[in-house]
């Protein structure tokens, strides 16, 4: 029988979960994904292991309820970007976006971590997490479309597009449902990709000692990135 949410034993049970993922995203940050473990997590709470295991059947299964949080906690921050900037131009708007995974990661740089970097060892993620995923690049290509229809984004195609991307791409489009053409697409791709290339390169160190100023740098490349994905 499904337990009634209103319940106090379905508010303690969301309490507990809640526990056990506060504990769980602490050993990330001391031991990082693949040294996650249902055991320690319950070391930390002060309760046997099954008292755990009782909300998560595993560690994968734990993974997966903090993958979901972090896609979810991103795809929030983007969205609430998109919506905010409603009637503005398309760069601004984009920039906005942009600005706001970048600003949700620097908070948050161990879940960017757990759902952009390296793949845990032996964890292969479920279908569960494919929707949570999708949220963030969805609300940025939300951006592009309406660019296009506003006359803000430039369609001409620059170069030809290879067949086997131009297959790629149609199956792209079709997953997400937004009928943006070749160029385009491959466009915001492009700069959605390099958003992430840019926050995880500075966020993990790869340009300590060579750049002082990230936030100028961040503008910088920004800029850049968004003219090239408008096509000016």
């Amino acid at each position: 029988m499904p337990i009634d949410p209103s319940t106090p034993r379905a508010q303690a049970r969301v309490e507990r979960i809640a526990e056990i993922k506060g504990a769980a995203r602490r050993q990330l940050v001391e031991v990082g994904s693949d040294g996650l473990s249902l055991r320690a997590v319950a070391r930390e709470l002060g309760v046997v292991s099954s008292a755990v295991y009782r909300y998560f059947a595993s560690r994968d299964e734990l993974l997966t309820a903090l993958i979901i949080d972090g896609y979810d906690a991103v795809g929030s921050a983007a969205e609430d970007a998109v919506a905010a900037s409603v009637g503005r131009p398309t760069d601004e708007r984009w920039r906005a976006v942009a600005r706001a995974v970048r600003m949700w990661a620097v908070a948050n740089p161990h879940d960017y971590a757990l759902i952009y970097g390296s793949p845990v060892p032996g964890y292969q993620a479920p279908a569960d997490t494919v929707s949570p995923a999708l949220r963030a690049p969805l609300a940025a290509m939300a951006v592009v479309r309406d660019g296009v229809e506003a006359g803000d984004v430039e369609v001409t195609p620059a170069s030809p597009v290879p067949r086997p991307v131009h297959a790629d791409l149609t199956r792209i489009r079709a997953g997400i449902g937004f009928d943006l053409s070749d160029e385009v697409l491959a466009r915001s791709l492009a700069a959605w990709t390099g958003l992430l290339g840019h926050i995880s390169y500075v966020l993990f160190g790869h340009l300590r000692n060579g750049i002082t100023d990230e936030d100028a740098f961040f503008e910088h490349q920004l800029a850049r990135s968004t003219a090239d994905l408008l096509g000016r």
